[in-house]
């Protein structure tokens, strides 16, 4: 794996922990702002917003520019925003900074993820994938404990500081890493072309899978620290302890499911909504006993992330070379995940089941995800019993 694969996971690292320490950071900063909680809530909403339109515009809007240039550009629109914020405490300043800063990660990440891919042969995209990806798993075991602990002793703006100085070290370390320009050999992009890449029923199968599969462990991890306290009856010291445990088994699944996404992605997602299907009803049914709540965290953790490699092996493996515009709309469902599943999480639990409902939720979205795997793997078959033989020749090859 080359080396500035991992610079540019450190990239999702940096950039990924200002994206999920503000559920920490919550409190201090709705006193700071003069503002309720579910009004501060507002600004992870945005950031997400943020994420899901600026993936596909930036990505077409920097189709020509060259790659490296792009993604330090969108790092010091990042620093920029996040420094602003910290020197602005106004609330409506706030949500247009999240929404920026936001956008500005959601381009960093689409080209980080089609640069990783374009460094490395076809067999080994799942594995980059997950070793970009795996910055976010970091974020939770290290940036979101950390940037709540410097926000406990300094303030939520020290934890914005922290933020903007990481991504400006990982952003020195990508001019220095990534190779000028683009890929070799690899034709001018033309955003008529990326259009045309999304023009595959079973990609947007894929881009399905790609949300439900985040759905399905974000609906319980918006609320675990929650249910840990309220339910399950953990003191307020032990709930970053299993938040820690929980990205542990994160990074498992990841790490597992990057060597396995390329040989055999429709068996890494099956196995790992299934997996995550029976933890989450598990924990709806358990919700009040500790010694079963803790390792089910664990493992939902573990399931859920083992398919994140798969998810992306297969967006990537239908769009083939034309993958720009089709890698940033994957971004924009995992981020359109993101967002839903604790809308729906919160529904439920006003509708009367409680926290514990969220273990029923987190498992309807991986039976969902499951049904679209399998849809996928139809698609998929199908598609291979109708394509052109290799030795064929005439237009009808030439077009497949």
């Amino acid at each position: 794996m080359p080396f500035i694969v991992y610079i540019l996971g450190f990239g999702t690292f940096a950039q990924g922990t200002s994206e999920f320490m503000l559920s920490g950071l919550l409190p201090s900063v709705a006193v700071d702002l003069d503002v309720s909680l579910s009004e501060a809530g507002l600004l992870v909403s945005a950031f997400a917003v943020g994420m899901i339109v600026g993936a596909p515009l930036l990505a077409l809007a920097t189709l020509k520019l060259p790659r490296r240039a792009a993604l330090a550009g969108f790092q010091t629109v990042f620093v920029a925003g996040h420094v602003a914020a910290a020197l602005v405490p106004d609330f409506a300043f706030q949500l247009v900074m999240r929404a920026v800063t936001g956008m500005a990660y959601a381009g960093f990440w689409a080209l980080a993820s089609v640069a990783a891919v374009s460094l490395v042969p076809a067999d080994r995209r799942g594995k980059a994938m997950s070793v970009v990806v795996s910055g976010l798993s970091l974020s939770m075991i290290i940036g979101v404990p950390a940037g709540t602990l410097l926000a406990q002793h300094a303030s939520w703006q020290g934890a914005f500081w922290a933020v903007a100085v990481l991504t400006t070290l990982s952003a020195i370390a990508l001019l220095l890493g990534l190779p000028g320009g683009r890929d070799t050999g690899t034709p001018p992009l033309r955003p008529r072309t990326e259009l045309r890449s999304l023009a595959v029923p079973r990609l947007w199968v894929a881009y399905a899978t790609t949300a439900l599969t985040v759905s399905a462990t974000i609906a319980i991890f918006s609320y675990l620290g929650a249910l840990l306290q309220d339910v399950t009856g953990l003191s307020e010291g032990l709930v970053p302890v299993v938040l820690g445990l929980y990205g542990v088994g994160a990074l498992a699944g990841l790490t597992v499911g990057g060597r396995r996404a390329d040989r055999a992605p429709f068996g890494v997602l099956l196995t790992g909504m299934g997996t995550v299907a029976v933890v989450a009803a598990a924990i709806a049914l358990s919700a009040d006993t500790a010694s079963a709540v803790i390792p089910l965290a664990v493992v939902l953790a573990a399931g859920g992330f083992v398919t994140n490699p798969a998810v992306n092996a297969r967006v990537f493996g239908i769009l083939g070379e034309t993958r720009t515009l089709g890698g940033a709309v994957n971004i924009a469902a995992f981020n359109a995940g993101i967002a839903v599943a604790p809308w729906m999480s919160g529904l439920v639990i006003d509708a009367g089941p409680g926290l514990a409902g969220i273990g029923w939720v987190g498992a309807a979205f991986a039976l969902a995800a499951v049904a679209s795997t399998l849809l996928d793997r139809l698609l998929t078959r199908r598609d291979r019993r109708t394509a052109p033989l290799p030795d064929a020749v005439g237009p009808t090859a030439v077009s497949r």
